[in-house]
């Protein structure tokens, strides 16, 4: 008897994480972090995050906090625009079982504010 495949459980959830600084971790000279737009699979939101921490960690960044905004049908379900780029990266997130960094946004002090 031929075992059948269970469907994957796996969906895509897109996370923000910022990042501090650590040595190693690639951000442009004077930034003081980042904030990372990825996208991540898993079973669910919690596990997405723990992997995206964990591959993060394994690349010499330093995540500080993550927040999530939910899989592309809860987001659609919110009204927000999502384009084919962004789809496209999602798809590969969930075929790989992966975590994509989709954009890196640096963060720079800005004496005037002080």
């Amino acid at each position: 008897m031929e075992k059948q495949k269970k469907p994957s459980r796996q969906q895509v959830y897109t996370l923000l994480v910022q990042i501090g600084r650590k040595d190693g971790d690639g951000l442009p000279e004077g930034a003081t972090g980042a904030a990372l737009m990825c996208f991540a699979s898993g079973v669910d939101e919690a596990e997405a995050v723990r992997e995206t921490v964990a591959i993060l960690k394994q690349a010499d960044t330093a995540p500080l906090d993550v927040t999530g905004y939910g899989t592309l049908a809860e987001r659609e379900a919110e009204g927000h625009e999502i384009g084919d780029e962004e789809r496209a990266l999602m798809q590969r997130a969930l075929e790989e079982n992966a975590v994509i960094v989709a954009q890196m946004t640096p963060f720079f002090d800005d004496p005037g504010q002080a």
